[in-house]
């Protein structure tokens, strides 16, 4: 899926919460401090971990999670960031061969918006469980359009710089090489070259087909 991870590339078609009406998030952790618990706001590092979960459960692949955070080596937002003036997320990823989506900006801190969406993911597999609809069913009004500016047509081998019937490790260590020369944070690096890094390495592992 061609989708960059930074900036946030917000789905056609889905409205945005005006930031003027964006909440306060309720998700949280608890920590033991030795003598009592106390609750803490989530990193993004947290949310990440409780979607990334999800995702294993759903059996989504190739996951691209958009956002205005400045994105780690591996695509992912990193922690400990400025919060953006636009702190909306979109998730976008493949569940049984079909494209999806799952945006939100309903909360002010990019962190809730993960979690939001990590928690909505738990909350349609338990409607599953219970035998009223299948995931199909459910992720169907998840289904995407191509996100604006989506590069569909870049040759993949090319912006990685292998054969284009490169296997899945040269297309990993070719990444690896690209990613850390265009991350955003090196020298020479940009926003704009990390997005159509991470554009070309997801559409190199789609066109194996998970081999």
């Amino acid at each position: 899926m061609s989708v960059s991870a930074y900036p946030l590339q917000w789905p056609v078609g889905r409205p945005r919460t005006e930031p003027g009406k964006r909440q306060y998030g309720r998700f949280n952790k608890k920590m033991h401090n030795g003598r009592w618990n106390e609750t803490r706001s989530l990193s993004v590092a947290d949310a990440l971990s409780r979607l990334q979960d999800e995702l294993d459960r759903l059996g989504a692949r190739y996951p691209v999670v958009s956002s205005n955070l400045e994105p780690r080596l591996d695509g992912l937002p990193r922690s400990g960031q400025r919060e953006p003036d636009d702190p909306g997320v979109a998730l976008y990823f493949d569940l049984k061969g079909k494209p999806h989506c799952m945006p939100c900006d309903t909360y002010l801190r990019t962190a809730d918006n993960i979690a939001a969406i990590a928690a909505h993911i738990n909350a349609t597999r338990a409607i599953e469980r219970h035998g009223v609809a299948t995931v199909d069913e459910m992720f169907a009004g998840f289904q995407a359009l191509p996100a604006p500016g989506a590069a569909d047509s870049q040759l993949w081998w090319k912006v990685l710089g292998v054969s284009s019937d490169a296997t899945r490790a040269e297309i990993n260590a070719a990444y690896r090489k690209r990613a850390a020369e265009a991350h955003p944070d090196r020298a020479g690096g940009s926003a704009s070259a990390m997005a159509e890094i991470n554009a070309a390495r997801d559409a190199a592992l789609k066109s194996l087909g998970g081999a």
